[in-house]
């Protein structure tokens, strides 16, 4: 018997009977979907550095996928005008680099990966992008982006059976797994308490750098004029119109 499937009955015992019947009469294979069913557990567990490795993977696709501002660039020198003299934030090692795209939109992930759309540039000011790079910052540190990788990754290990190595790291993706798992992960839908704590957690990024706190309304007010075509930074980042006015109140407060 394998690890996984000893692993299976020791965490799953009762549904294991269930499962082995359910399995065999889909004409599945048996083994993988015992790894499926260890790996979905294995997602409300996953360890810092397991976050860390899959959002590598998740940066590289989703970097292959889209066009990449070279450091020549007019869009990159601007960024690396607005994000000058933070190379790391709350522990966190930045990697900045600029889409070459009109979608209104910027993500970070857990292995201090900052992709920043020129579109969004397009229509902010620098300080307003500050805002949106301490707010996607925000769902990192405060927890967000995990357990968007957790309900990706168990979402995921549950349909197509990803394995876990034996040491219990999680291995690479699949690259036919990869694209799903970052598109879900970069445009996970967050709730409205997400929502506000990444907009505070951002107000008091912008104060500690002595940016333009108050660029932190006009630039939500700015998404909420846009339409969810437009902007696919609405997708993930619901209602921002009626967060414009408690961000004033939290910059208020100094």
């Amino acid at each position: 018997m394998t690890e996984s499937a000893r692993l299976a009955r020791t965490l799953f015992a009762p549904l294991f009977f269930l499962t082995a019947v359910s399995v065999a009469y889909a004409g599945l294979d048996f083994g993988k979907a015992l790894d499926a069913v260890v790996d979905a557990s294995k997602a409300a567990t996953l360890s810092d550095q397991d976050v860390k490795s899959m959002a590598s993977q998740f940066r590289q696709s989703t970097d292959r996928k889209n066009r990449l501002a070279p450091a020549s660039d007019p869009y990159a020198q601007r960024l690396a005008r607005i994000t000058g003299g933070i190379a790391t934030e709350d522990g966190m090692k930045l990697d900045y680099k600029v889409y070459l795209s009109k979608t209104v939109n910027a993500f970070a992930l857990a292995d201090g990966t900052i992709r920043v759309y020129s579109g969004l540039m397009d229509l902010m000011s620098d300080d307003e992008v500050r805002f949106v790079i301490g707010h996607e910052i925000g769902h990192v540190k405060l927890g967000h982006s995990r357990a968007s990788i957790q309900t990706a990754y168990a979402a995921s290990a549950a349909r197509k059976g990803l394995a876990a190595s034996a040491s219990g790291k999680v291995s690479s993706i699949a690259e036919s797994d990869l694209g799903e798992l970052a598109e879900r992960v970069v445009n996970a839908q967050h709730s409205q308490g997400q929502e506000s704590s990444a907009d505070a957690y951002s107000v008091k990024f912008m104060q500690k750098h002595k940016y333009e706190s108050r660029a932190a309304a006009s630039a939500l007010r700015k998404l909420a004029k846009l339409s969810g075509n437009e902007a696919s930074i609405l997708s993930s980042h619901p209602s921002p119109g009626g967060r414009a006015d408690a961000v004033e109140k939290t910059a208020a407060q100094k």
